[in-house]
């Protein structure tokens, strides 16, 4: 009887997909083109087969389907975005309407994707206070430069070079980067520092909740089976991301604390705060009914596992290319002022959130085809930075592009480079994350020389690409720094 009833029940799940295929097939006739989906499992292989890197494999499908393309990844419906023209009618004309995100199964778990600003949808409550709160305490102007992140990152990068070098003859430069980047940071949210063996433990669980995050889930593919998560993606991401927020609710719990015992014994109407992130927090859950302590854990555990991923692997994706060319780096050392253009071009080569999925509230047009609601729109963001038309030598470390009359901004305008998105959705770390990148490259090239060993001289370094939270180094650049 048991085997009969799993056989019914598969049969019917199959019936279910084969079904769904069929009605989108014949549902989206006039969607963008794309490869020819098989049924149940769509365009998977299309993609599997020409890149284990999605940002990669999806480039290349768009130079034979276009830039604008259609793909059905088990049941879902993708539409992918690979050039300006096309990111502009995303980014700006149809913002509103195709905002929403459709967030990894595997953020379900600890209940992770109902309160992280990355996921959240635009038009809702806690979103919205999630953005003011963090643009006003920690990423307006006037807070950076209260925070004196130069002085503070100063301080760290000498330090953790120094440390490094006392451990080991070569310095990993992601090592470097993100201590410090994870320093200025934990100053800015709870105004005390962070101590080794807490940023290792931080560090080892950020590393594995961005693996895990990014997994590829067949509960992605087919959301008639995430309930069961057969994978347990979504298991071993809470499990992973319940440790980072033990690390953070250990620091709630003690200002808490502290804001008790200050409260009694202040004067009536006295001050009780430190004036940092998580002071606003707490005092925003004391008067926002949609802000809980499993909120501010969760905002907090977003900022960090941006900080410990973004702003490292972009200092280090620099120091790899400058160390391949000499001369650029020379150059740079020179004049600093240059190193904007470094920077620029490092996010533009090695864009370090190469694709960000959408999701459409609603059916759209564009350039002629209809986007239908409820899809997933891809801004394949690195294909739009290596967009050949836009980009000459789109795969070569070329600062001096930077360079010209036309200026370039980050903030979404110039739709041929978005290296933090655009529209609604852009990153709300930009300010501070643009501000430190350019900060910390600028003291290593400035503090120290740089070499690379031996062997790495003799075979080139290896710039294979990984993807987690953000695109970095499959293999640590290993390097050799001797203070200035």
């Amino acid at each position: 009887m048991m085997a009969i009833f799993i056989a019914c029940v598969s049969s019917l799940v199959l019936l279910l997909l084969v079904s769904r295929y069929v009605f989108q097939l014949l549902g989206n006739a006039r969607g963008p083109p794309g490869p020819l989906p098989l049924p149940i499992i769509g365009n998977l292989l299309d993609v599997a087969c020409t890149s284990r890197l999605l940002h990669r494999s999806l480039a290349r499908l768009a130079k034979r389907h276009g830039p604008l393309m259609t793909l059905r990844l088990g049941t879902a419906v993708v539409i992918v975005v690979s050039s300006p023209d096309a990111a502009r009618e995303v980014l700006q004309t149809h913002n509103l309407t195709l905002a929403g995100r459709v967030p990894p199964d595997a953020w379900q778990g600890a209940g992770h994707a109902a309160n992280s600003v990355f996921v959240l949808p635009p038009n809702h409550n806690k979103w919205r206070s999630l953005r003011r709160v963090g643009t006003e305490n920690l990423l307006s102007a006037r807070r950076l430069d209260l925070l004196r992140p130069v002085h503070l990152l100063q301080d760290a990068v000498v330090s953790h070079v120094s440390s490094e070098l006392a451990a080991s003859s070569v310095v990993q430069v992601v090592h470097v980067a993100s201590r410090a980047a994870v320093d200025v940071l934990w100053h800015a949210m709870f105004s005390c520092q962070v101590d080794a063996s807490a940023y290792r433990e931080l560090h080892d669980l950020a590393r594995h909740v961005g693996a895990i995050g990014l997994k590829p889930n067949v509960s992605d593919f087919f959301p008639v089976l995430a309930a069961a998560d057969l994978q347990g993606v979504r298991r071993n991401f809470a499990r992973k991301l319940g440790g980072l927020y033990q690390l953070i609710d250990v620091q709630i719990q003690r200002r808490r604390r502290d804001r008790r015992q200050l409260a009694a014994s202040a004067p009536a109407g006295g001050a009780c705060r430190n004036g940092d992130l998580l002071d606003a927090m707490l005092d925003m859950a004391e008067q926002d009914e949609d802000i809980n302590n499993d909120t501010v854990k969760a905002f907090l555990t977003d900022l960090l596992l941006a900080a410990i991923e973004t702003v490292p692997n972009g200092v280090e994706w620099a120091m790899a290319e400058l160390l391949q060319n000499p001369e650029t780096m020379r150059k740079l050392k020179e004049e600093l002022r240059s190193v904007d253009s470094v920077v620029r071009e490092t996010l533009r080569l090695h864009t370090l959130v190469p694709f960000v999925p959408n999701k459409a509230a609603a059916s759209v047009q564009v350039h002629g085809y209809t986007i239908p609601k409820g899809s997933t729109v891809i801004m394949n963001l690195w294909g739009v930075h290596h967009d050949a038309k836009v980009w000459p030598e789109p795969d070569k470390f070329i600062p001096d592009r930077f360079l010209g009359d036309k200026e370039v901004h980050f903030l979404g305008v110039d739709l041929e480079f978005i290296p933090f998105s655009g529209g609604r959705r852009i990153c709300l770390g930009l300010p501070l994350a643009s501000r430190m990148l350019h900060v910390i490259l600028a003291i290593l090239l400035h503090r120290f020389e740089w070499a690379l060993p031996m062997l790495t001289e003799q075979n080139g370094v290896d710039m294979s690409e990984n993807i987690g939270v953000t695109l970095s180094m499959a293999n640590p650049l290993k390097t050799i720094p001797k203070p200035i």
